[in-house]
């Protein structure tokens, strides 16, 4: 009893830090709308210009390498800083965790202009250079704090959405982010294609200010104060591992919303060179935006629907059927099986992502969730670089050599078909087969029971 006490007057603090009834359903809904959309532009910004540096990079080296340690960096960035983001996200006010953010992103978006106006281009592309990496670092920091943004955004979706309509909203972001895929597929190709990287960061640079002070605009009175908290300091491992355990089987959770992060490592790497090799970068873009449209379909599907009874079984499923499209989409060098294939693809993603943040927003108390949401980032976001940069230099020096050598490509034909990217082709196949293994063997775990169980009770007490 002496242990718990403190927990709990804590969370009545915290639950006193939010004032629910000071205005209806529909007004707060607003608010979240307005917070939903400031943040679906910032994430575009920053989308589009690592999209284009992704392209810009492989264009002017034409080395996976290249793509997959600058793809892999961004991820294992995210998975280093998200504890700390999620500690700051329970210790302050979340618009002002969203400001900070965006102000930081500005300042890192402005120091990578000035350094690309004056480094020669052929310099910033010279991998053996430090300039590259100084360039790269840069836009990348700018990219990953603003991604604390999204941390703050799922404790709004608790404090301004009534529980029973939490999965909806989560659907709801799921559509922007679907949104962003296109805008910043789309124009990342054309901006690299017409414009050059220059203009790209200018533009990058118009839109992350429009964000900065739209954000200035917006409030949300429901959040009286900062809530009191047991977070300490700016890296509350502790306290972010003690939040999960504290409920049962949510590490579990986490740990199979992580299949699809494995298998996001492998596109990471080498999705972006099958479709170069396959399209212009401006066909590229415009084609990724296509495929794109799934995402929106997908968190339109979850917006209007809900994700069922049960949330987890409905992530597991979605990640079978992941793996199967990953496994099927390259089986031949056909430009319209690529496309559909991640079309597909993207729809499932915004039902796995809800999931998890749906349950972690009913089991978890407020006052923890932005440990809890960042620690699951963390731990997510740690799968993606690992296979992203287990699988370039594996892909680069044996796998593509061996596809594009007479006896490589005869003995791939009869499964793969004739072309350039059948080595890639085959990373694609045995990745999806990993990850529908993984997936069904997690349906027959005591874990999947016991969680699934556990929000079942949850939502009946609510």
């Amino acid at each position: 009893m002496t242990e718990q006490e403190p927990v709990r007057q804590t969370a009545a603090v915290a639950a006193d830090a939010v004032d629910e009834p000071l205005r209806g359903p529909e007004q707060r809904h607003r608010t979240f709308i307005g917070i939903l959309a400031n943040t679906g532009l910032a994430n575009i910004t920053t989308s589009y210009l690592w999209f284009a540096l992704t392209f810009w990079v492989y264009l002017g080296t034409r080395n996976v390498i290249a793509t997959g340690v600058v793809g892999g960096s961004y991820m294992l960035l995210i998975a280093l800083s998200s504890i700390s983001f999620g500690t700051y996200v329970d210790r302050y006010r979340k618009l002002a965790v969203m400001r900070i953010a965006a102000a930081f992103t500005l300042a890192m978006f402005l120091l990578a202009g000035a350094m690309f106006l004056l480094t020669p281009g052929d310099v910033l592309l010279d991998l053996a250079q430090p300039w590259f990496w100084a360039f790269m670092l840069v836009v990348l920091l700018g990219a990953v704090v603003e991604n604390m943004r999204n941390i703050a955004l799922a404790a709004t979706v608790t404090i301004l959405i009534e529980p029973d309509r939490r999965a909806n909203a989560n659907g709801l972001v799921g559509m922007v982010q679907g949104l962003m895929f296109i805008v910043t597929s789309v124009f990342s190709g054309l901006s690299v294609g017409l414009l050059g990287m220059g203009w790209t960061i200018v533009v990058a640079l118009a839109l992350t200010a429009l964000a900065f002070l739209h954000v200035l605009t917006l409030r949300m009175p429901e959040e009286v104060r900062a809530a009191a908290t047991d977070a300490r300091g700016g890296f509350d491992l502790r306290g972010s591992l003690a939040a999960v355990w504290a409920v049962s089987g949510l590490f579990a959770l986490i740990l199979f919303s992580t299949f699809n992060n494995f298998i996001g490592g492998v596109y990471m790497a080498l999705m972006d060179p099958y479709g170069l090799e396959m399209f212009s970068v401006e066909l590229w873009g415009t084609f990724l935006a296509l495929g794109a449209t799934g995402f929106i379909v997908g968190g339109a599907l979850v917006g209007k629907f809900g994700l069922g009874s049960n949330p987890l079984r409905t992530l597991l499923v979605a990640v079978v059927v992941m793996g199967a499209v990953g496994a099927v989409f390259t089986l031949r060098e056909w430009p319209w099986l690529y496309v559909a294939g991640i079309w597909l693809y993207l729809v499932l993603v915004p039902a796995v992502e809800a999931a998890e943040q749906t349950v972690i927003q009913r089991v978890v108390p407020l006052h923890r969730q932005g440990r809890v949401f960042g620690f699951a980032m963390a731990f997510e976001s740690a799968a993606a670089p690992i296979t992203a940069f287990l699988i370039a230099p594996i892909a680069q020096v044996w796998i593509i050599p061996y596809a594009r050598s007479p006896e490589g490509a005869a003995q791939l034909a009869p499964l793969l078909g004739e072309g350039t990217s059948r080595g890639i082709g085959l990373v694609f196949l045995i990745s999806g087969i990993i990850l529908i293994a993984a997936a069904l063997l997690a349906f027959l775990t005591p874990v999947y029971r016991r969680v699934s169980a556990s929000y079942a009770q949850t939502d009946a007490g609510t």
